[in-house]
């Protein structure tokens, strides 16, 4: 099969361009704009209490105030604020709401803190647009107008709460999506004319890949409209390196390929047409290793996952097709000539230290299994130490954004889970008015919860059928403990709820702890899934029942090894409180999915050096040897574009940046290099069991009427030759 698509695309190269082109065209003339949203709630389906409790205050408290912005004031000398001063910011307060600006529904003052430096003006927004740009734009106008209000007295005012974090996550994601874009296309540029000592093969990828990201971007936004998915713009930095991480190690396994068919002596058209032929399956097995494991994601139950998957899935695909039509075709009509100026194309390179590499596993495979299983072990154990931490927003943008300043000054100054107060909703399950002489012992039952600052009753809906109890929480929202406290609350809020009543609790902190059991729902069924799927893909590559199982426990404990290292760096060493939440879930996928990249190019390298009637240990050696400098290239290439995530400047994309790079190079250096060569020579021809694989394919020889072995070259020289003579 892939020698017929190698045949055609070479045979009709300017039409495969061409497709392409007016295919990019047309798709992102037509392609929606892809929405947006940093609201975490939005990230649950409707079955959690978190969910049904803000349903419920909705409905029955739709005037409630709730505030998406808070402005923040204290004098500019740091001390408490005087009588003037409490008149300034009532005089804000007022103007502020006569501007009716957009999204802005109320303005009315906050209460001072106790210790008498602080003052707030709470704003109110339209809630359904909650986390979009809409919001974000009119904090931008917010933050503008308060700090010119201000202008002229003693005081300073900053701009935060929900609708703050999201124009700051929207700058800090721009910022970073720039970074990553700049440090993803120097690092590809500088890594292949290191490799290859030619420019016009350094730009080339970089070209073609923003043509395929021109129409994956489009597609996905179709999708994203089709199936009402949940987009994110942390999605965007991830597509940038995914997309140029990938394609690039896709453009690197055919060219590295073409390059060894030239010097074989192949014409170069044909020397395309065998490069797709040979290492087509391979590019395809990975590409769909990846594919199913980001599609499995539609199983999570967070929105924010669920739009990932698919997106990526659709990235890869499209990459894909670039890797097998769109590359080979420009390649096949420039020729040889994309390695100009260089001339070392044309010299079979000694491979001086991957072959000893090759030979060192060869002469000791045991050694060489223990020694880097021990390694991936070893570091597997920081994964005792993970936590998670669920401050999207924080971990979305620098500590220094205004927002995170704001909320950071009022955990010091008022009760720290003033800012986002916990909610209990108690109504009556038959319909009748609620018995309102219950409410204080069941506010007091609530306020004697390990972990709570105050409870009180705040409102009653007008049909008298519902209470708000508004729980301070002595801990911020994202907290472990907050968390914890108000898992007690729930607790205590159902089992004490008055008879004929029902209890729903709300808030940020029980949207936290909703989060927390989807992602543990995700981690027993998105990875077992992942991983299944990726075995039926490597059996079917492979004809094989036994190679599966431990080239997917080789990617298992290279995942063991990432997370593990990722909790020493970032949490023991860097003094973070835990990793962000969805990071091993991403990790697993990227590290799993794109790290068994290279155990199959290995894989399949080796069995194609069996194939050629070589011994398991010897095809081992050889394996490293050939496919060693495409996997380093392609690894170094990979690791580097993800690390370019750590520009970013928060902690989100630097701990996912770090883990997925450090991943791929645990995969490409550790799991291919050694442990999967090493256990594949160790099990011998039982690997393939119990299609056979990588036996040598015997065929008559007419002159001398016996058996013989012949190598893939040779067959592959035979199906190019009419009368199957030699080259």
């Amino acid at each position: 099969m892939f020698r017929r698509i190698g045949s055609a695309v070479v045979r009709h190269p300017v039409w495969t361009i061409v497709a392409w082109l007016i295919a990019a065209v047309a798709i992102v003339a037509t392609a929606p704009s892809l929405p947006s949203t940093s609201d975490e709630s939005s990230f649950l389906p409707k079955s959690y209490e978190s969910i049904k409790a803000a349903d419920l205050q909705e409905k029955a408290f739709p005037s409630a105030f709730t505030p998406s912005a808070i402005a923040l004031y204290q004098r500019t000398d740091g001390g408490k604020l005087t009588a003037a001063d409490q008149q300034d910011v009532a005089r804000i307060t007022t103007e502020l709401g006569r501007k009716n600006i957009d999204q802005v529904q109320k303005v009315v003052p906050g209460q001072p803190s106790e210790d008498g430096r602080y003052a707030l003006t709470l704003v109110q927004m339209d809630s359904k647009n909650a986390g979009t740009p809409k919001q974000a734009d009119a904090a931008k106008v917010l933050r503008e107008d308060v700090k010119k209000l201000a202008q002229g007295t003693d005081l300073e005012v900053k701009l935060g709460g929900s609708a703050a974090q999201a124009l700051d996550q929207q700058d800090s994601s721009q910022r970073g999506e720039a970074l990553i874009g700049i440090g993803t296309f120097v690092i590809i540029l500088v890594t292949l004319l290191i490799i290859f000592r030619a420019p016009i093969l350094a730009v080339l990828p970089l070209i073609l890949i923003g043509v395929v990201s021109a129409i994956a971007n489009g597609l996905i936004a179709y999708a994203t409209k089709l199936f009402d998915l949940q987009a994110n713009s942390s999605i965007s930095s991830i597509l940038i390196v995914v997309l140029f991480g990938v394609g690039t190690d896709y453009f690197l396994f055919l060219m590295f390929r073409y390059r060894e068919r030239l010097r074989a002596g192949d014409e170069s058209k044909q020397a395309m047409v065998n490069a797709v032929a040979r290492v087509g399956e391979a590019i395809a097995s990975a590409a769909g290793a990846v594919i199913i494991a980001f599609l499995a994601l539609v199983l999570s139950t967070l929105g924010f996952l669920k739009q990932m998957g698919p997106a990526l899935a659709i990235a890869v695909a499209a990459t894909l097709v670039a890797g097998l039509t769109l590359i080979p075709a420009v390649v096949s009509l420039i020729g040889p000539k994309v390695f100009w100026p260089s001339n070392s194309w044309q010299q079979e390179p000694e491979n001086a230290r991957f072959a000893a590499l090759g030979r060192s596993v060869q002469r000791r495979p045991a050694l060489t299994a223990v020694v880097s299983g021990l390694v991936l072990l070893v570091l597997s154990l920081g994964t005792f130490g993970y936590k998670a931490t669920f401050d999207l927003a924080s971990g979305s943008m620098p500590k220094t954004k205004e927002s995170m300043v704001v909320q950071d000054e009022m955990q010091k100054a008022y009760s720290a889970g003033a800012a986002a107060p916990t909610d209990v909703y108690l109504s009556s399950t038959d319909g009748e008015s609620l018995d309102k002489s219950a409410f204080d012992a069941y506010a007091q039952k609530l306020g004697a919860v390990d972990g709570v600052a105050s409870a009180r009753m705040t409102q009653v809906n007008k049909e008298g059928t519902t209470a708000d109890f508004t729980v301070t929480l002595q801990y911020e929202a994202s907290t472990d403990k907050a968390i914890d406290a108000v898992s007690r609350v729930r607790d205590v809020a159902h089992s004490d709820a008055p008879e004929g009543t029902e209890a729903l609790v709300g808030g940020m902190s029980s949207i936290y702890k909703d989060i927390d059991t989807a992602v543990n729902h995700d981690y027993r069924t998105v990875f077992p899934v992942a991983a299944l799927l990726i075995m039926v893909i490597l059996g079917l590559l492979l004809r094989s029942v036994v190679a599966p199982w431990y080239l997917i426990a080789s990617v298992g404990l290279g995942f063991g090894a990432t997370l593990g290292a990722t909790v020493w760096i970032f949490q023991d060493g860097a003094g973070h409180s835990g990793l962000m939440f969805m990071l091993p879930v991403i990790m697993y996928l990227f590290v799993v999915a794109i790290g068994t990249d290279y155990n199959i190019l290995m894989i399949a390298r080796l069995r194609e050096e069996a194939r050629e009637g070589r011994e398991p240990r010897e095809a081992a050696s050889m394996a490293i040897k050939h496919a060693g400098p495409t996997v380093a290239a392609a690894g170094v290439i990979l690791a580097a574009t993800f690390a370019t995530m750590m520009l970013a400047g928060n902690s989100l994309l630097t701990e996912m940046g770090f883990a997925v790079s450090f991943g791929i190079t645990i995969a490409a250096f550790v799991m291919s290099m050694f442990f999967t060569p090493s256990l594949t020579a160790l099990i011998g021809h039982a690997a393939w069991w119990p299609g056979h694989g990588d036996r040598a394919e015997p065929t008559a020889d007419a002159g001398a009427g016996t058996a013989r072995m012949t190598s893939g070259a040779e067959r592959e020289a035979a199906a190019n030759d009419p009368a199957g003579r030699r080259r």
